[in-house]
């Protein structure tokens, strides 16, 4: 054999050696650790959906949602089994505590509430935040419902302060405006059908744009509109699992539109930034005030580097406020709206109280202090 052939026959010998040894190496991460975990976890007592090989519990929590939202609802506090059926599912099948799996990575389940209260707490650190998967980063960033250590204190030492008591009372008038606007276009569709979740959505992202941001309703409700079709994308890919690295070499149509509407969410953000930052820079404002924005941008400028965070931190945290504070106030009002459509007694219970505290005058945060029974709601 030649010197041609000696390379060839090492070459192919090398090819052949790495193949196997990834093979080893997917296989051991694939199949032999998530049955190893399995097992180990069945012999102290905790149970679950079985491992499917790359899979994981993924395809069975799909189906389960997807006949869960097939169903119609009636008028009843019991959601749990329509949100998130794959939980109460398993917690019946399983117990209260369980192991499932998001492809070959295990999820120990826990709703024992002293366990809980136990993790909550996390006095020494033992519990560390997960990996947020990736569709999720583009959502939040590295804000603080992602972060840890000095960086979550410092951020959310920055969130108290733009939001003490003080600041909130300066919020109300705001607020009051946002309703009023509101209730005058309800005013203008008398006896015609109202979407109530659409309209108090509108009512929150203005709200929100107005006291966190000092930005128009315009500018938060772009923002807004990016961020709910984000979601969605999210939702649409959350149980879809994707070889690591591909997306290197080819992206899927949600992956562009996903990357696509990130950047205009910065963009957006950006801009907001660069307006106020304009205003203080010409002497039209004294300083970045005391929102959400004004608050970060004076970290953001501030001389201590210790202190100091970084653009991307305040887009982040930006990112973050957008999306959470608008998704869980308007679901709670919408909730709380039906709940006393349906509870007459209730609803007049609260109109009386906040006829007897207010009269005709305009809410304020010392009365708002006062409504025991709204505060019941």
């Amino acid at each position: 054999m030649g010197f041609q052939g000696n390379v060839l026959v090492l070459l192919f010998g090398s090819l052949g050696i790495y193949l196997t040894f990834t093979l080893v190496k997917v296989l051991y991460k694939l199949w032999w650790t998530p049955i190893r975990m399995q097992n180990f976890m069945a012999s102290q007592g905790i149970r679950g959906p079985s491992y499917r090989f790359i899979h994981g519990s993924t395809r069975e929590v799909t189906a389960m949602k997807k006949e869960a939202m097939a169903k119609p609802m009636t008028l009843s506090h019991n959601i749990f089994p329509k949100v998130l059926p794959q939980i109460y599912t398993w917690i019946n099948t399983y117990g209260r505590n369980y192991l499932s799996w998001y492809g070959p990575k295990a999820h120990f389940v826990v709703s024992e509430s002293e366990l809980v209260k136990e993790i909550l707490n996390n006095k020494d650190r033992s519990y560390p935040k997960g990996d947020v998967p990736a569709y999720f980063r583009l959502l939040l960033g590295n804000g603080i419902t992602t972060s840890e250590g000095e960086k979550w204190t410092k951020h959310r030492k920055l969130s108290t302060y733009a939001f003490n008591a003080e600041n909130l009372k300066g919020m109300i008038p705001e607020m009051i405006a946002s309703v009023e606007m509101m209730l005058e276009r309800w005013k203008q569709n008398e006896g015609r059908e109202i979407e109530v979740y659409d309209e108090l959505r509108l009512l929150t992202s203005e709200i929100i744009s107005r006291t966190a941001f000092g930005s128009s309703y315009l500018e938060g409700k772009n923002i807004f509109d990016m961020l709910t079709k984000l979601s969605l994308l999210i939702n649409r890919n959350l149980y879809k699992l994707r070889l690591p690295g591909i997306s290197k070499f080819w992206r899927t149509r949600d992956e562009i539109e996903s990357e696509n509407l990130v950047k205009g969410i910065r963009n957006s953000v950006m801009e907001i930034i660069k307006k106020r930052e304009e205003k203080v820079k010409t002497g039209e404002a004294e300083g970045f005030g005391n929102d959400f924005l004004g608050v970060l941008l004076n970290s953001y400028h501030d001389a201590d580097e210790k202190k100091r965070i970084s653009i991307e931190d305040v887009v982040d945290e930006c990112k973050t406020f957008y999306i959470a504070g608008q998704e869980s106030t308007n679901s709670l009002l919408s909730w709380t709206i039906l709940l006393l459509a349906i509870h007459t007694d209730w609803q007049e219970e609260a109109r009386k109280e906040v006829l007897k505290i207010f009269g005709q005058q305009k809410p304020n945060l010392d009365g708002i202090a006062k409504l025991k029974i709204v505060r019941k709601l």
